[in-house]
């Protein structure tokens, strides 16, 4: 695969689950790649780490800075990193409202807009944004979250309308449930893990997780020059759940 050869890319939390199948998948598509993240340590040698934080601007200017002198430019900006939020809308207060917008919400503009000037200088400009099913569906017990990721979907929207005339192209992707450390972490808080997971598998009607290399194929669709008149849209990787109605399996 050498759909990326000569490009350069920067993946917001790109040092595990998503993200790093993400990273991953641009370098190994001939893509220089630096994953910006909390914890960048431990990365494949082929991945640049860089750390930072997308709630701190300062940071995210002096990390997006870097990974432009590193990458020698920049192509694709794939936003990815945020955080997730159970309960309804009684369950958090107004502090965890304000932290969880400003890491799936501010963060993504933070990021995407320290690294405008970079990619005005592309000619093969790409933005991909993590959305989220949630986006798009009623899920219980996700009031928060989905909030957040539904304001990444209209946003997506919205700069894909205005930076158009700059040639940079902004999409999103919206997984289902996937299977990422943070699912780990919450099957294994259950009460009954087991249950609780063959319940997430169910919900989607192709009836498991979606896997972390799944949603990396479709960024890499979006990010690719080959896509060049796609922009403006969100592709679902979510076993059917958006879109499917079926009858329940006897």
């Amino acid at each position: 695969m050498n759909d990326f050869a000569g490009l350069s890319a920067v993946v917001t939390g790109g040092a595990s689950g998503i993200g790093l199948a993400i990273a991953t998948r641009l370098a190994d598509g001939g893509a220089r790649v630096a994953c910006l993240d909390l914890s960048p340590d431990g990365l494949p040698v082929n991945l640049i780490g860089i750390q930072a934080d997308i709630a701190d601007n300062s940071a995210v200017t002096a990390a997006i800075g870097e990974a432009d002198h590193r990458l020698e430019g920049l192509d694709i900006l794939v936003n990815n990193a945020g955080i997730a939020a159970q309960g309804g809308i009684e369950t958090n207060d107004d502090a965890e409202w304000q932290r969880v917008l400003d890491v799936n919400v501010i963060g993504l503009v933070r990021v995407s807009r320290a690294a405008l000037p970079a990619l005005r200088r592309s000619d093969h400009a790409a933005i991909v944004n993590t959305a989220s099913i949630a986006a798009t569906a009623g899920l219980q017990s996700r009031a928060l979250y989905s909030a957040s990721k539904g304001a990444v979907l209209a946003l997506t929207r919205a700069m894909a309308a205005d930076l158009l005339a700059d040639g940079i192209r902004v999409n999103a992707v919206n997984p289902g449930t996937a299977n990422t450390p943070w699912v780990t972490r919450l099957l294994s808080a259950a009460d009954d893990p087991v249950a609780e997971r063959a319940a997430l598998e169910a919900r989607q009607p192709h009836g498991r997780l979606v896997s972390p290399e799944e949603v990396a194929e479709a960024v890499a669709y979006l990010a690719s020059p080959r896509a060049g008149s796609t922009t403006g849209t969100a592709l679902e990787v979510d076993g059917g759940m958006s879109a499917l109605r079926l009858r329940p399996r006897s």
